[in-house]
């Protein structure tokens, strides 16, 4: 039995005749207004950019620091009350299977230099791993032995994952007796003036509930995928928090290298697992009852970030799914509440949560990965070059501030920020509209001592990009 020939020439025929047939009355049209959504898009996410520019420079040329918008004077001791003038304060140390870098974490946050007596450290270890118990144990026996007062703490269940952890630890009894909380994850590291520079914040200022500092990143030239994150976390960090800080009192509590008045904490409902941005849902919530955050970006708090494509990629889908999911969620609590201004809502609606967090991945994907390559294929379609040129460029620019050092890299953060815009896109959808994956948790693996390691053990080179893992 003969075969049939294979006529290559005539399936792409057909295939040009298909397209010709729909380009005209469907891919035009539709391709039209792809551009104009992408277009308003665009100029929502470039004056959102440029309004933070200006207050940011605003804030920089006045000198507008936390310190002097707020009153803050360093805590003194008290020859009558002793060491009883000092609040209570509670650290949080919330662990999963840490190995490598519990140590690290219980060490800096036994080192937090206060009266030993107005100080419980609480390690939350919800470890599946026995041997890693094990050895978190040791660790705060450990501790124990030199006078710390550290409280180990476990759960039979992994129920709300890092917010039922926090929730859980809240309500044993001497909790009751403390003031505030700090947080910390696993791999951050508090220098021992932590509490001092924080503390004094809430204690003179009765409207604030949280102090948040800003992360240093201990990995950031481990690779240029590592660079890469420095540079967005850093625009997040200079620009973002700080905006907030100095606008309205209010932005995302980051989850960790803050602290929190406790009792403001519990007004605005204590920890809920309702979504995987249990950090930001207290802030929102915090937020509509009237507190005021501070942010102090000259108090940096060591940390790691993500050094494998598979860590960073579950990293960026918890945080791109949970504020959108927040966002449905809450959005008509915010507009129906009460006791914030109508620009607070406004600010936190649209530029925090829908711009920010929403608009900002869409546009990202659809208009420089998906409208803009296919134009070139439909020269019919144009776009202007002021959509496609002028405004990326400038936001491009705008976002590098935070980062100077890695200007060079600019075009490399360029394509990083479009192949991640895939999967941010994708975990925004899933969280709008709370599909399968909406409240999928996965720890961002963390390696510690094994980096130190490593990079004790090579000599200084270039970064150089990595994928997958190691």
């Amino acid at each position: 039995m003969g075969t049939i020939p294979y006529d290559s020439d005539g399936i792409t025929n057909q295939f040009d005749m298909i397209w010709q047939v729909l380009k005209v009355p469907i891919i035009i049209p539709a391709l039209k207004l792809l551009v104009i959504m992408c277009l308003v898009m665009s100029i929502m996410l470039f004056i959102e950019r440029v309004y933070m520019g200006f207050v940011i420079v605003f804030v920089k040329l006045l000198a507008r620091k936390a310190s002097k918008r707020y009153k803050w004077e360093p805590m003194k001791d008290d020859i009558e009350l002793g060491n009883s003038s000092y609040p209570m304060v509670l650290v949080q140390i919330p662990m999963y299977n840490e190995k490598e870098v519990y140590q690290l974490s219980i060490g800096a946050a036994c080192g937090l230099s206060w009266p030993s007596d107005r100080i419980i450290i609480q390690v939350l270890d919800d470890s599946t791993d026995a041997g890693i118990k094990s050895l978190v144990e040791i660790e705060c026996q450990r501790w124990a032995s030199k006078g710390i007062n550290i409280k180990y703490e476990i759960r039979d269940n992994r129920n709300g994952y890092k917010a039922g952890a926090l929730k859980e630890g809240m309500k044993h009894s001497y909790v009751k007796h403390c003031d505030y909380v700090a947080i910390f994850d696993a791999d951050f590291q508090p220098e021992p003036d932590f509490l001092w520079r924080t503390i004094p914040f809430l204690l003179h200022n009765p409207q604030i509930a949280l102090v948040q500092a800003r992360w240093k990143f201990v990995n950031a030239d481990e690779c240029l995928m590592t660079r890469m994150q420095e540079m967005s976390l850093d625009y997040h960090f200079t620009v973002e928090q700080e905006v907030g800080s100095s606008t309205y009192a209010f932005f995302g509590f980051n989850g960790t290298a803050g602290v929190w008045r406790i009792s403001a904490l519990n007004e605005a409902g204590g920890w809920k697992d309702r979504t995987t941005v249990e950090d930001m849902d207290l802030a929102v919530r915090a937020s509509l009852k009237g507190w005021k955050f501070v942010y102090i970006s000259d108090l940096k708090v060591k940390n790691e970030l993500p050094s494998t494509f598979k860590a960073y990629r579950y990293q960026q889908h918890r945080w791109s799914c949970g504020p959108a999911n927040l966002f449905k969620k809450m959005a008509m609590e915010i507009v129906r509440n009460k006791k914030v201004s109508m620009w607070k809502k406004f600010y936190v609606i649209y530029s925090f949560f829908f711009v920010r967090k929403i608009v900002a991945h869409i546009v990202t994907f659809l208009f420089y990965c998906v409208v803009l390559p296919a134009t070139v294929l439909v020269p019919e379609v144009e776009v202007p070059k002021w959509g496609s040129v002028y405004i990326p460029s400038t936001i491009t620019l705008l976002n590098a501030v935070g980062t100077p050092r890695s200007l060079h890299l600019l075009i490399f953060w360029v394509l990083f920020e479009n192949v991640i815009s895939l999967h941010r896109t994708k975990a925004t959808f899933i969280g709008l509209l709370e599909a399968g994956r909406v409240n999928e948790w996965v720890v961002t693996e963390k390696l510690g001592d094994a980096l130190k390691i490593k990079s004790t053990a090579k000599a200084p080179k270039k970064p150089s990009f990595r994928i997958g893992e190691r």
